[in-house]
C-alpha cells in the first residue's frame, strides 16, 4: 500500500502563448504582397480536478512542479498557432487548496468533477497581419506569447465522510470498518496498525448508504504530535457522527473515553461537540461483559447513546449499523466553517514605480505582459511598447519619482534606458 501523504506544495505553471510572427506574402507576380504573419496559440490552463478513485496525495510526491503545454507559434500566409491543451490534475474528494504564504482558502474541491483553475494560459502573441493601418501598411511588429501565469499552491485532504471511528490504538476500529464496509484495512492485534485513514462504504440497502472513515489511533497528546493522531484529526472534521470505539479488553475504557475527547477538544472544540455514538467492543471476552454494566450506567448518565458489540463474532454490528444509519438520517449537513477567500483582481492597468539598486522597477500586471510580449529586435515593436507605457502614465511616474538620464528601467524582464 502506498504512502499516506495528506498535504504537499506544488508549483504550477501554465503554457505560455505561442508566438506572433512577422511575415509577408511572396509569391510569383505577387512580389510586394501585404503582410500575413499568424497568430500564436493559447497556452495550456492547469486545472486540479476532484476525483473520487483517489485518497491521497501520493501521486504528487515524486514531483512538485507541473507545467502545461505552451500554444503553437504562428507562421507566413495567416497560419495561426494551434491551442495548447489544459493540463488536469487529479486530487482527492476533500482536497483544500491554500495559498502557502499567507494561509488563505482558495478552494474547497468537495464534489466529483469539481474544477479549480491553479493557473491560466497566456494568450497567443499577434501575428503583423493584426497591426495594419491605413498608415502603416506593411508593419513589422509582432507579438510574442503571454506568459502562462504560476504560482505555487498548498494541498491539503480533509476526507470526506459521515461517520468517524474514533478510539484508542487496539479498540478494534479497522476490525469492525472491514465487518460494516467494503474496505480491507490491515488488521493485527497490536497498536498502530492502521497508518493512515481508511473510507469504506456501509449499504443497508439500495437506498441507505454511508461513508465511515477508520482514523488511526489517538493517545493523550495527540494534538501536541503524540502517537498518530495529530496527522489525522483534521479528517474527522466533516464527519456528522462520531462513532467512539472503547477497548473491552482495557484496564480502563472509561478513562480512555475521557482521553479521546479531550484530546479531539483540544484540536478543535467543535469535534467535541459532534453527536456521539459510544461502542465497547471485544464483548467475547470475560473483561469486557465484566466492564459492560459500568459502562452502559456511564453513558447513559451523559445521556449519551451506548452499544455493546463484538466485531470478531459479528454480535450486535447489526444493530449498531442500524443505529447510525437513524442517526444519520437526523442530522443537518453542517456548513463548512472556513470559505473560500474571494479577491477581486486589480484593474490590469494598476502599475507601481520604485527605485532598485540597478535602477528603477516597475511592476504591474499589463506592463509586464506587454514588455514580456514585446519583439526587442523589431524598432517598431519597441516603439510600440513606448507609445503604451506613456499612454498608461508609466513615464509620467517615472518622472515624478526622479528618474535621471541613462538611468535603466526594469520592467519584468525587459530593460529600457531612461532618455529625453
Amino acid at each position: 500500500m502506498p504512502d499516506f501523504l495528506d498535504e504537499v506544495k506544488v508549483h504550477v505553471k501554465a503554457g505560455d502563448g505561442g508566438d506572433g510572427v512577422v511575415s509577408f506574402r511572396r509569391e510569383k507576380f505577387i512580389p510586394f504582397g501585404g503582410p500575413d504573419g499568424g497568430h500564436g496559440g493559447r497556452g495550456g490552463d492547469v486545472l486540479l480536478v476532484a476525483d473520487r478513485g483517489l485518497n491521497t496525495f501520493t501521486t504528487f510526491q515524486r514531483n512538485a512542479h507541473y507545467k502545461a503545454e505552451p500554444g503553437g507559434a504562428g507562421a507566413g500566409r495567416n497560419r495561426h498557432g494551434k491551442d495548447a491543451p489544459d493540463l488536469n490534475l487529479r486530487v482527492p474528494l476533500g482536497t483544500l487548496l491554500r495559498d502557502p504564504d499567507s494561509g488563505e482558502l482558495l478552494a474547497d474541491l468537495r464534489e466529483e468533477g469539481q474544477t479549480f483553475l491553479a493557473a491560466r494560459g497566456g494568450r497567443g502573441g499577434r501575428g503583423n497581419s493584426a497591426f495594419t493601418k491605413p498608415t502603416n501598411q506593411a508593419p513589422r511588429i509582432a507579438e510574442h506569447g503571454a506568459p502562462g501565469e504560476e504560482r505555487w499552491l498548498l494541498l491539503q485532504l480533509k476526507l470526506i465522510a459521515d461517520v468517524g471511528l474514533v478510539g484508542m490504538p487496539n479498540a478494534g476500529k479497522s476490525t469492525l470498518l472491514s465487518v460494516i464496509s467494503n474496505a480491507r484495512p490491515k488488521i493485527a492485534d497490536y497498536p498502530f496498525t492502521t497508518l493512515a485513514p481508511n473510507l469504506g462504504v456501509v449499504a443497508l440497502d439500495d437506498e441507505t448508504s454511508f461513508i465511515v472513515a477508520d482514523i488511526p489511533g489517538l493517545i493523550e497528546g495527540a494534538h501536541e504530535g503524540q502517537g498518530l493522531g495529530d496527522k489525522f484529526l483534521r479528517h474527522v472534521e466533516r464527519t456528522r457522527l462520531l462513532v467512539h470505539l472503547l477497548d473491552g479488553a482495557s484496564a480502563h475504557p472509561l478513562k480512555d473515553f475521557k482521553t479521546i475527547n479531550a484530546e479531539l477538544a483540544a484540536f478543535d472544540p467543535a469535534l467535541a461537540r459532534k453527536p456521539q455514538i459510544v461502542v465497547l467492543n471485544k464483548m467475547d471476552l470475560p473483561s469486557a461483559r465484566k466492564i459492560w454494566p459500568r459502562v452502559k450506567h456511564s453513558m447513559e448518565e451523559k445521556h449519551i447513546p451506548v452499544m455493546a458489540i463484538s466485531a470478531a463474532t459479528n454480535k450486535g454490528v447489526r444493530e449498531l449499523v442500524q443505529q447510525i444509519a437513524q442517526t444519520i438520517a437526523t442530522l443537518p449537513v453542517e456548513p463548512e466553517a472556513e470559505l473560500p477567500v474571494i479577491r477581486p483582481d486589480l484593474p490590469e492597468d494598476v502599475f507601481t514605480v520604485e527605485r532598485a539598486h540597478d535602477g528603477w522597477r516597475v511592476r504591474g500586471k499589463r506592463v509586464e505582459r506587454l514588455t514580456a510580449m514585446t519583439y526587442w529586435n523589431e524598432p517598431e515593436s519597441v516603439e510600440r511598447l513606448q507609445r503604451i507605457l506613456s499612454k498608461m502614465g508609466v513615464f509620467e511616474a517615472l518622472r515624478a519619482a526622479g528618474i535621471k538620464e541613462g538611468d535603466p528601467v526594469h520592467i519584468g524582464d525587459g530593460e529600457l534606458e531612461w532618455t529625453e
